[in-house]
């Protein structure tokens, strides 16, 4: 029997979203599902790395924190779970899972999507769609994920699996597919397909909508940041959706933070492109119901594309850091001073690099400070090499600015990190080949 309504929790936008917003939707939302959203470009490619590095990891490592905490309430609450943290690794990440519940003296059955990791169909031939320069052209290759659609899920619903554990899956579509599976929609029905991404994209971000975005104290104030409630939607069979937060958590949801949501992230309101549909967003309408709803109807969309986009991680190098601190009379003076000593001494030594001063050009460049005299300025020098060795001068002359000036530098810390880089190319689905597993 088709449901005349059903609600959809999001308790986290990204991997390292908090813990609680899940739970307290979980416990009082009066949710059919929740879904967590964990899953960005670059998190997979670290992904891919640690599952080579250990075959047991590769799933989102803050999987076993939310998956002890959730799982009992998940459980009691009868709430499906959908979520992206099986990453690189999905099959270990539902056997992780299944361990906590036994710990837990719960059952519960994990259905495994597979599918989006096409690594093995590149050649490294192919064009990147940020530079059109092949991929073999940027480095050692180490990963490519592509973003499956609700055609991946589908199956895995059907199932009664309590938990769907996904790779890399297009965000809107974790909220689309049990759209599709309790209302009986049709794939192929483009208008449905748009207005479920709408309501798809407007969740994905968790707090982005209830405020969390927004916030401007000075412009835009929100209450209660501090204990920021996440976002569910009850949708209906005609596509509609009414978004809401449980009572008595923090932030706000209203048209601005709504609309907001809507563009965040997209080019062309009137081509948002989705593994499932090409959406349009341009005739989507809000209404404010009362405190904290809001009513979303329109949008549409046509046939959903003939390639998917893959995402393509590489070794990119070593990046070296340093900074330190000026403060005083003359702070910014000294400040710029420590980076031309340090560009003269190693800056033709990397291929890229830069000397930033932070709280005054580091995000904007030298245009919007001009004539401003700071009382407190902090250095900072980057440089990336494809040597660790020499990425690690970049710490050691900018710790070594303690004595050799100029005069009162503090607050010095260095660091060095592997980079992985990320591009992406176009995939002609017919070469992923989604598949389900209960393990």
């Amino acid at each position: 029997m088709k449901k005349d309504v059903i609600r959809i929790g999001c308790g986290a936008g990204f991997s390292g979203d908090r813990l609680e917003p899940a739970l307290i939707l979980t416990e009082q939302g009066n949710l059919d599902y929740l879904v967590l959203e964990c899953l960005a470009e670059r998190t997979i490619a670290l992904a891919q790395k640690a599952k080579q590095q250990n075959p047991n990891l590769g799933y989102d490592p803050m999987l076993e924190r939310r998956i002890t905490s959730l799982l009992p309430l998940l459980v009691k609450h009868n709430t499906r779970l959908i979520t992206n943290m099986g990453a690189a690794n999905p099959l270990s990440g539902a056997q992780k899972i299944i361990d906590i519940a036994k710990r837990l003296q719960l059952t519960i059955k994990v259905a495994v999507v597979l599918g989006d990791d096409v690594f093995a169909s590149i050649s490294g031939d192919e064009p990147s769609m940020e530079r059109n320069k092949a991929l073999s052209t940027y480095g050692t290759l180490i990963s490519a994920n592509a973003y499956m659609g609700v055609d991946a899920i589908l199956p895995a619903l059907k199932t009664d699996a309590n938990i769907i554990l996904t790779g890399r899956v297009a965000d809107p579509s974790l909220f689309l597919a049990p759209m599709i599976h309790e209302f009986g929609w049709d794939p192929a029905d483009w208008d449905l397909m748009g207005k479920g991404t709408v309501l798809g994209h407007l969740m994905e971000c968790a707090g982005q909508i209830t405020g969390g975005y927004f916030a401007d104290p000075v412009s835009k104030p929100v209450a209660g940041m501090e204990n920021l409630g996440h976002p569910f939607v009850d949708v209906y069979p005609d596509g509609s959706g009414i978004i809401g937060k449980v009572s008595g958590t923090g932030g706000e949801i209203t048209i601005r933070t709504a609309k907001e949501q809507l563009l965040y992230e997209v080019l062309d309101p009137g081509n948002y492109f989705t593994p499932d549909v090409v959406a349009d967003f341009r005739s989507v309408h809000f209404e404010e119901i009362k405190k904290d709803q809001i009513k979303v109807t329109g949008g549409t969309g046509k046939p959903k594309p003939s390639q998917l986009k893959v995402s393509v991680g590489y070794q990119a190098g070593f990046m070296g850091e340093g900074e330190i601190s000026y403060a005083g009379a003359h702070a910014k003076e000294r400040a710029a001073l420590a980076g031309e000593i340090i560009e003269k001494r190693i800056r033709n030594l990397f291929d890229e690099f830069r000397v930033d001063f932070i709280g005054l050009s580091s995000l904007h460049g030298p245009v919007l400070p001009q004539g401003s005299e700071p009382y407190e300025v902090r250095l900072r020098v980057v440089g990336k090499s494809h040597s660790q060795d020499k990425a690690n001068l970049i710490g050691e002359e900018v710790e070594a600015l303690y004595t050799n000036g100029p005069a009162g530098g503090g607050g010095a810390r260095k660091s060095v990190k592997e980079i992985i880089g990320v591009v992406s190319i176009l995939l002609d689905r017919d070469k992923i080949n989604p598949e389900v597993i209960i393990p």
